[in-house]
């Protein structure tokens, strides 16, 4: 049951407006810090700041008690850039207000509780922390790192939960004319789940992603390769080797009328991982046509099943894809389909509220194997602004057939960065 306790929403509401008028009330301070200020010849320092306050809900169809999740996310630090290198370096910590909900999807010292999951565990960390050579679209990047390659399907930051998701490694990237390349070497992946996750933390490993692109006009085509060997014996199962194909199309078919198109075709096998034996395919397909703030979505996409495996993206930002209720984030053994239609719409004259836009999609989930019917889900949201502070409200309704059960959540949230 959504909005259950009145003084859970006081707690919301009282916090929302405390941080929503620190913001409104200090547009002198996001616009002296809010980009590179000049500290020597040719030396810049850019602070950032990134403040989250969210309410998520959870009811769920099964004996726990419904979670409500009131979490606090900041993001502190600041960039210095001379010349074609830079330093950067970036805090994040996370605090809950009350505990009515279960910060882990698995056992964990302290964290375990009777109530729906809500994967903000509180938390305090070195998010990022990095030196890095740019010069045109050609860059190294050393060290602990934010990595968002694609649409985040394959690698991701994971960037909607508190936690952000980082990597130790080393990436470069380079352009000649047309073609793109894009290189990373990982030895260590640190998770959503923080310094309560005991050693879910962070995995170790051997992590390499790899990608090769050209722009033939309106048309962009990439080649991509991701070889996943991890160390730690908590994660060494999602150990793979894929390959595939990527395309991305957009065109003007009228005035202010844009047609998007996009295609990956993709296989995945075991590597290194002896105890599995299995190759499983990975198939997407959408298209989005848009005019005069409308935008109609239709999509498909296949994560494969073979040998009782389901295909797996262990390092995309997960809740992008497949319904924002969360129950996919482990592919079936039995394979997952996943058919969807959206619309949305931005409203450009609706001058007192900036920047609002509303959302509605809705998507069919069936096996690749078995011809099950998994079930379906509603997802909508509405998003604005008020002065810096971008707000938004999710909902999302999963109806169960023969997987998981019936579950609904509800999001609002407010955020400021600079």
């Amino acid at each position: 049951m959504i909005f259950q306790g009145g003084f859970e929403m006081k707690i919301i509401v009282s916090s929302a407006a405390a941080m929503l008028m620190a913001g409104v009330a200090t547009p002198a301070l996001a616009q002296s810090f809010g980009g590179p200020m000049e500290i020597g010849d040719g030396v810049t320092l850019d602070p950032i700041v990134d403040l989250r306050l969210r309410y998520e809900n959870v009811s769920q169809d099964n004996p726990v008690d419904d979670a409500d999740a009131i979490t606090v996310r900041l993001r502190a630090g600041f960039e210095v850039k001379a010349s074609e290198f830079s330093f950067l370096v970036e805090g994040e910590g996370t605090a809950a207000i009350g505990n009515n909900y279960n910060a882990f999807p698995f056992a964990a010292e302290d964290q375990n509780r009777p109530y729906s999951v809500v994967a903000d565990p509180e938390n305090i960390e070195l998010n990022r922390a990095q030196i890095a050579w740019t010069k045109g679209a050609n860059s190294v990047t050393l060290g602990r790192q934010r990595i968002n390659l694609d649409d985040q399907r394959w690698v991701g930051s994971v960037g909607w939960r508190q936690n952000e998701q980082t990597f130790d490694a080393v990436r470069g990237t380079a352009k000649f004319g047309p073609v793109s390349l894009d290189a990373t070497y990982a030895i260590g992946q640190r998770t959503i789940f923080g310094i309560d996750a005991g050693g879910r933390q962070a995995y170790d490993g051997d992590l390499i992603f790899l990608g090769a692109g050209i722009d033939v006009g309106p048309v962009k085509l990439k080649a991509f390769s991701y070889l996943l060997d991890y160390d730690d014996p908590l994660f060494a199962a999602n150990s793979s080797q894929t390959y595939g194909l990527r395309a991305t199309a957009s065109f003007d078919v009228a005035p202010k009328v844009k047609l998007e198109l996009s295609a990956s075709y993709a296989t995945q096998s075991d590597w290194k991982t002896p105890a599995k034996d299995y190759r499983a395919d990975y198939v997407a397909a959408e298209a989005s046509l848009g005019a005069m703030g409308l935008k109609f979505t239709g999509g498909y996409e296949l994560l494969g099943s073979d040998n009782g495996v389901g295909l797996a993206t262990p390092l995309a930002t997960l809740h992008k894809f497949n319904g924002w209720a969360d129950v996919f984030l482990n592919t079936p053994g039995t394979g997952l389909e996943d058919i969807y239609l959206g619309i949305a719409y931005s409203f450009p004259t609706v001058k007192v509220i900036p920047g609002l836009k509303a959302s509605l999609t809705y998507h069919e989930f069936n096996s690749d194997v078995g011809n099950i019917d998994y079930g379906s889900e509603w997802d909508a949201q509405v998003g604005f602004k008020l002065g810096p502070v971008g707000i938004l409200a999710k909902y999302a309704k999963y109806e169960a057939d023969s997987f998981s059960v019936d579950t609904d959540k509800f999001w609002l949230q407010a955020e400021y960065s600079f």
